[in-house]
């Protein structure tokens, strides 16, 4: 009797091995259903990344307000007339008197520069010369103006 129970028991354990390991086990299954949910999560922000894009697109496409807005922040664009405004970080010095903004072709514009929107009164062009502001040589909040 004790043999018998033995070869079942054996025979119940050979069964169950493919069931749990094998090829389409349970625990395949589970792994798989674990990397299915984890690429859902992926796909479902890849969409929403495609969204914003297509959404982006039909706006270059359709306006000149986001090209505006896109030759403003990412060249450093500005309209004839607006005065840009630099505000330096908290320890940074500021530029000598006299010094101006480099215009190289290589120098890359900061992130988000804050700009006025308000145009510049201009003075008559024959006292233009004579009355351009210039840039204070230590300003209160570090900041620096082009016109």
């Amino acid at each position: 009797m004790r043999l018998l129970f033995l070869v079942l028991f054996v025979l119940v354990g050979l069964i169950q091995y493919p069931l749990w390991l094998g090829k389409g086990g349970w625990f395949k299954v589970w792994d798989l259903q674990r990397q299915v949910a984890e690429q859902r999560e992926t796909n479902e922000g890849l969409r929403a990344r495609n969204a914003a894009l297509e959404a982006e697109v039909r706006d270059l496409e359709g306006g000149s307000g986001a090209v505006e807005e896109r030759a403003r922040g990412e060249l450093g664009m500005m309209r004839d007339g607006e005065v840009f405004v630099h505000i330096l970080p908290q320890n940074t010095q500021p530029p000598a008197a006299g010094a101006t903004l480099s215009t190289d072709a290589g120098a890359k514009p900061p992130a988000t520069p804050a700009r006025a929107s308000a145009p510049a009164a201009k003075p008559p062009a024959s006292r233009a010369a004579a009355t351009a502001p210039k840039p204070p040589a230590n300003s209160a909040n570090n900041a620096t103006t082009r016109h």
